[in-house]
């Protein structure tokens, strides 16, 4: 489906899925490096123990910080089409929505906490969520009527 196109030559929704995705992989880097990441040296490959803190608050390991590397780089390659970068922010948004509901739904001592999560992260989700499924779903309709 042809939209409308920035100067970039990107629809506002495969700009948008680009910025999104371009914003995990610095996220997922930046959760590598220590000073940014307080308690570096408490950080575990998986699990609740993972005593790392992205920024001072979100909880991060080394399996959370490469699901943002990748999920960041899906988002990166997916911009290319417009379909791709609208599957992009509504299932990713979708992907986040059950993420926070996992998150509400299990103790943050508890062994299957594997990501890990905190209660900072799981409002970020809950934000995530929304804002991804909104712009793909607005921005997507946007580009849909421009083209009638």
């Amino acid at each position: 489906m042809d939209s409308p196109r920035t100067a970039a030559g990107r629809s506002p929704v495969q700009l948008a899925a680009f910025v999104v995705g371009a914003v995990f992989v610095l996220v997922g880097l930046l959760g590598f490096v220590p000073g940014i990441t307080t308690n570096y040296d408490e950080m575990r490959f998986a699990g609740h123990q993972s005593g790392a803190l992205l920024l001072n608050v979100f909880q991060v390991s080394i399996l959370h910080n490469l699901v943002h590397l990748l999920f960041g780089i899906a988002g990166i390659l997916m911009a290319r089409s417009w379909s791709g970068a609208r599957a992009y922010l509504i299932g990713g948004g979708a992907v986040y929505l059950m993420l926070w509901i996992y998150g509400m739904l299990i103790r943050h001592d508890n062994p299957a906490n594997f990501v890990p999560l905190n209660t900072a992260d799981n409002w970020l989700h809950l934000i995530l969520a929304v804002a991804m499924i909104a712009l793909g779903l607005l921005l997507a309709r946007r580009g849909a009527s421009a083209v009638r």
